[in-house]
């Protein structure tokens, strides 16, 4: 048992829960610039330079507060639901001098943007051009969220004032509306009117709705985005983005995908979006699909299991909502506790936050359809707190009853596809990451990233573009779904759907497909990088 004095002062940095919930966990308040390989200027320790955007300034939370505040802030977005915690005094405000984004490599294939992000592996990007004058605003991915917003140049709140906002005098093409928009965000608030102009990403143009903040929480000071854009199936405030996306462009297939890269690897960013395609050259083996749960707009599916160290933790059988937004993971407090008991020497006072050994060196399982995939020990464990303590960042906080909520510590490890037109998400193992970004490129990721597990499972491969073939998967092959009363299957405990697959051609496949597919990203809120 690691000392209670140890546990506790954790616990302590990470109970505050306000109203808004930013999940960030305690260790990221102390995670130096030499844990993350790379110093302020942009140079990794190895030698690789990327290059750094410099952006105005942001404040410097402490990490329990983001981490509460995340939570709340998803948990209205799923549930309306809201948390009440302190009023913040005003000088807890200490604004650093920027925020940093480590751009992308941009792929220079059609209907792809590479995503940038912080530094930090927490918040995930694309930078978005707006109006006659190609203004550009940087934009949090999420796939969670059905409205997409930008701060407007007649705001005047903390959070405006910090980074770039938008306008009619950015634009001849801007025009206003009088129609109010207001997005609830736990605690805080984004207000405004709905605006509409010309929008261009992924080298596709067209006119756009969107909400043009006039009043923002100052919450959003922290973050280093300008907007959100919104990129679940529902309508919310404004125009569904990708709807209007796929019709400006009449994508032959209403699907994206993602790839997202993991800073700390250290290389070239290479995380990409993609509109209408997959790209065969991010990901490894097989492509493996799982139907969508609810028809409310959400990309949510069924989570079979989930496992610690070839021990299954029984935590599956319930929804679990796909989320490139969020930054972690957040289960029902049985589910979770559960899960860590599996982990030696992991322990929690509150429930939610768990102190595990920083020496843990196994993986976490998830199974979708009988598959499974891992969670890389750089992912799902943070940076040191104190001499042998760690946290994980799988936390016990219930966001959506009943529910998992499954974000960027998961998604770090796999190639992920949302295909609108079936109604299903799909899951690949990541390429290596030092494969070729220019049509042959392939996503951040390493030896211990998502393992898509397909031992006696009969896979149908593509053998022209176009031909696609299900297969049933053999759910009792896998590690978190063998013998688990959930089974593999529907909600009921049924067994298990037909997924379909499709093989990469990262590993030497000799295969090229032109199934449109786009990619996604969810994103709860970003963190900046810790100067």
């Amino acid at each position: 048992m690691r000392p209670a004095a140890q546990l506790t002062r954790l616990v302590a940095s990470a109970s505050f829960v306000s109203a808004f919930y930013p999940f960030i966990p305690p260790w990221l308040q102390a995670r130096s610039v030499d844990e993350v390989r790379r110093d302020v200027g942009g140079q990794d320790v190895a030698g690789f330079v990327f290059e750094i955007e410099q952006m105005p300034g942001s404040d410097s939370f402490t990490p329990a507060e983001r981490a509460a505040r995340d939570a709340a802030r998803l948990a209205n977005r799923y549930e309306g639901r809201h948390f009440v915690g302190p009023a913040r005094d005003a000088s807890f405000w200490k604004r650093a001098s920027e925020y940093s984004i480590m751009k992308a490599v941009q792929p220079g294939q059609d209907l792809t943007v590479g995503i940038d992000q912080d530094g930090t592996d927490y918040s995930y990007l694309v930078k978005l051009e707006l109006g006659s004058k190609a203004k550009g605003i940087y934009m949090l991915v999420d796939t969670g969220a059905g409205s997409s917003w930008i701060m407007g140049s007649n705001c005047k709140d903390d959070a405006c004032s910090r980074h770039n906002t938008y306008g009619p005098a950015d634009s001849d093409t801007f025009k206003s509306t009088t129609t109010d928009f207001t997005i609830s965000y736990g605690s805080g608030t984004v207000s405004g009117q709905l605006a509409s102009d010309t929008v261009s990403l992924a080298g596709v143009s067209f006119r756009y709705q969107f909400g043009l903040a006039s009043q923002t929480s100052s919450s959003f000071s922290q973050f280093a985005f300008d907007g959100i854009l919104g990129l679940a199936m529902n309508k919310g405030s404004n125009d569904n983005f990708f709807q209007s996306f796929s019709q400006a462009k009449k994508l032959d297939k209403n699907l994206f995908s993602v790839a997202l890269n993991r800073a700390v690897d250290g290389g070239a960013n290479t995380g990409e979006l993609r509109f209408g395609a997959i790209n065969p050259n991010k990901f490894t083996g097989d492509i493996t699909y799982s139907p969508l749960a609810l028809d409310d707009g959400n990309w949510v599916i069924k989570l079979d299991d989930m496992a610690y160290d070839g021990n299954k933790a029984n935590v599956g059988g319930v929804l679990a909502y796909i989320d490139t937004g969020t930054s972690f993971l957040f289960g029902p407090v049985d589910l979770v506790k559960k899960l860590h008991s599996l982990v030696p020497g992991a322990e929690s006072l509150d429930g939610m936050t768990y102190a595990v050994p920083c020496d843990s060196t196994k993986s976490m399982v998830l199974t979708f359809s009988g598959v499974d995939y891992v969670i890389s020990p750089k992912d799902w464990i943070n940076s040191r707190l104190n001499p042998g303590n760690c946290t994980s960042n799988i936390f016990g906080r219930e966001v959506v009853k009943d529910s998992w909520l499954l974000g960027d510590t998961f998604l770090k490890n796999v190639y992920s596809v949302y295909d609108k037109d079936e109604k299903r998400i799909g899951f690949a193992k990541l390429a290596a990451s030092n494969s070729s970004q220019t049509g042959t490129g392939a996503a951040s990721s390493d030896e211990s990233s998502a393992s898509a597990s397909t031992q006696s499972k009969s896979t149908a491969t593509m053998s022209s573009p176009a031909a696609v073939t299900s297969s049933s998967t053999d759910a009792s092959k896998s590690v978190g779904s063998q013998n688990s009363p959930a089974g593999s299957g529907s909600l009921n405990g049924a067994s298990t759907t037909p997924s379909e697959t499709l093989k990469s051609a990262a590993a030497g496949v000799g295969f090229q497909q032109d199934h449109k597919l786009a990619a996604v990203v969810f994103f709860t809120m970003a963190v900046s990088l810790m100067m």
